[in-house]
This record gives C-alpha cells, sequence and structure tokens, in this order.
C-alpha cells in the first residue's frame, strides 16, 4: 500500500471521521434510500412509503455498520420538497447516521437543508451535490445557508479525463466564473467531499476511478464516489444479468473495493439493500490497508476500525 506525503484532511461529520490516510480512518460507506424505482416508495411526490420496509432497511445498515466498524451514512434521495421533509424526519428518527440530502432538483436539495437546520441536525447533513450545473438561484441559497458540509462533484461534461476533472475544481470553465472549490469557499462550505465523478465505462470510468488517488495527493480532502454507478449501468453486464444475476451483483459490489484501494474514504454504494453485501467487503479491504499502512509506516488505525474489531 502507500501513504500521502500531503496532510490528509479528516472532517468530522455528526460524529463520524471521514479522511486520512488509508488504514488510519474506516472508510464510510453510503447507502441510498427512496431513490428513483425504490420499490418501498409508494408516492414519490408526496413522501409517502412503506415505512416498515424503510426501517428495516435502515436498521440493516446500522447494524453491519457495528458490525465491521464502518461507519454508515444514509443517502436520502427525492423527487420533491414535500417528500424531502418527510423522508428526513424518518430517517432521523430510526438512526443517528449523517445523511445525505439528495434530489435532481437544486431547490429540493435547497429545501432539505433548511430542514435539517430548523429541526438542528445541520451537523449532520452532507449536500449532495456542488458541481457545474448549480443555478444562480441555487448559489445564492446555499450562500445564506452557509452549510459547511458538501459533495463536491468533479464531473466535466466536455472533458473526463483527469485533467479536465481537476479543471472543474480549480478553473472557470465551463461558464462557471471559479472552480468549484473556490465556490465552496464563497458559499460558506468548511467540510468538502470530493466526489470523482464516476461515469460509464468506457466513458471515462477508468480516469474517474483514478482521480481519487490524484485528488487525494493534491488536495488532501476526503474524497469518494458512486463507482458502482459504472458497472451497473454496462450494457454487457446488464444483458448477462439475464443469465446470472449473482454475477451482476458481484460486479457491483466488487467494484466498490476498485476505488477503497485508490484511496477512497466514503463510498456511494447504491441501494441501501445491499448493505449485508458491501460491508463485508469494505471490511476486508480496510484490515489489508491498515494492515500495510501498521507495519510498513507506523499508521495507527482508530479506535473501532475493522482491522483491530474483526481480527
Amino acid at each position: 500500500m502507500f501513504v500521502f506525503e500531503k496532510e490528509q484532511i479528516i472532517h468530522n461529520i455528526g460524529g463520524v471521521k471521514i479522511g486520512g490516510n488509508l488504514g488510519e480512518v474506516p472508510t464510510v460507506l453510503a447507502g441510498t434510500i427512496f431513490y428513483g424505482g425504490h420499490k418501498i416508495v409508494e408516492d414519490a411526490k408526496k413522501g409517502a412509503f412503506d415505512k416498515e420496509k424503510a426501517r428495516s432497511l435502515l436498521l440493516k445498515q446500522d447494524e453491519m455498520s457495528v458490525m465491521t466498524g464502518n461507519p454508515a451514512l444514509v443517502q436520502i434521495f427525492s423527487e420533491s420538497e414535500e417528500a424531502m421533509l418527510h423522508y428526513i424526519d424518518f430517517v432521523t428518527d430510526i438512526t443517528n447516521a449523517p445523511f445525505l440530502v439528495d434530489s435532481t432538483e437544486p431547490m429540493v436539495r435547497i429545501a432539505g437543508l433548511k430542514h435539517a437546520e430548523e429541526i438542528g441536525l445541520s451537523d449532520q447533513a452532507i449536500y449532495n451535490s456542488i458541481n457545474v450545473s448549480a443555478t444562480s438561484e441555487e448559489i445564492d441559497a446555499l450562500k445564506e445557508l452557509r452549510h459547511e458540509c458538501a459533495i463536491v462533484l468533479a464531473f466535466n461534461p466536455q472533458d473526463s479525463t483527469i485533467a479536465g476533472r481537476r479543471a472543474v475544481l480549480e478553473k472557470p470553465v465551463l461558464e462557471r466564473e471559479k472552480g468549484l472549490l473556490e465556490l465552496c469557499q464563497d458559499v460558506g462550505v468548511t467540510k468538502p467531499l470530493i466526489d470523482t465523478a464516476v461515469t460509464a465505462m468506457g466513458a471515462g470510468a477508468g480516469s474517474a476511478v483514478a482521480f481519487t488517488l490524484v485528488a487525494k495527493t493534491v488536495y488532501g480532502l476526503p474524497t469518494g464516489s458512486g463507482v458502482h454507478n459504472a458497472p451497473s449501468s454496462w450494457t454487457w453486464l446488464r444483458k448477462y444479468k439475464k443469465i446470472d444475476r449473482e454475477a451482476f451483483y458481484t460486479a457491483d459490489i466488487a467494484s466498490n473495493i476498485i476505488v477503497q484501494m485508490m484511496g477512497a474514504d466514503f463510498v456511494l454504494y447504491g441501494p441501501i439493500e445491499n448493505a449485508d453485501r458491501v460491508f463485508p467487503v469494505i471490511a476486508m479491504g480496510d484490515v489489508f490497508v491498515a494492515e500495510s499502512g501498521y507495519l510498513e509506516f507506523g499508521i495507527e488505525p482508530d479506535a473501532g476500525h475493522p482491522f483491530k474489531k474483526l481480527l
């Protein structure tokens, strides 16, 4: 394994540490709930859903987190402001895990942040995400809220190379007046989490994975991604799924360890239903890197790290 020469920043978000050198802090895992097409959702606009099934999924992720030592986040996806408020209230009543406020609609995300602040849980909320598509209305709202933690998406629709991903973070490209990291400073984000923006396989997925290492090397900031999106959208694998479903799920889960070995601090692993598959795999990866970090570089794993908990 390896260590970074640049100091590696560790953010504390709602009591969960994210960042550091390999083997120092456990990899943080985020499962998504209420996502598009999620069978437990009954009315996506109103935020109606099967509460018992949702509760079971949240508790299962918490159980796997306690078992392995890998901290958990809940990625809450919503299509409307009304639903977002219902979802946040429900999730935070069940689990103490920090949560991602996620939507394809900027003002739904903003509504989620405002609600988190109103109910006194602002320190547990992660805005997902600040990206090149940010609207002026969204930026103004973020400036007013001064929310400290956000995912910063290194997605460059014109250039999927490592250089392209660096450009959107550092430079005023794609009609933006500033790079996204400078924009974070403007809106009060003091705990940015870099998402390498995994694109489809054959359309830059490899560069997104490699950018994990580059981002940690250059910025020293906590870095991760939703790497599972690459194999889960892979046309060949989706066809093969009709022959062997387990092969599809194996590839989907295994993809997470690829970025972990590149230094990822967090993984957005997709549907929360996959918690029982993902946590053991990532815990295994953490044991490998922590053993190397300890023996070769003297890096002491955090108390509760899988290396200490599972051996």
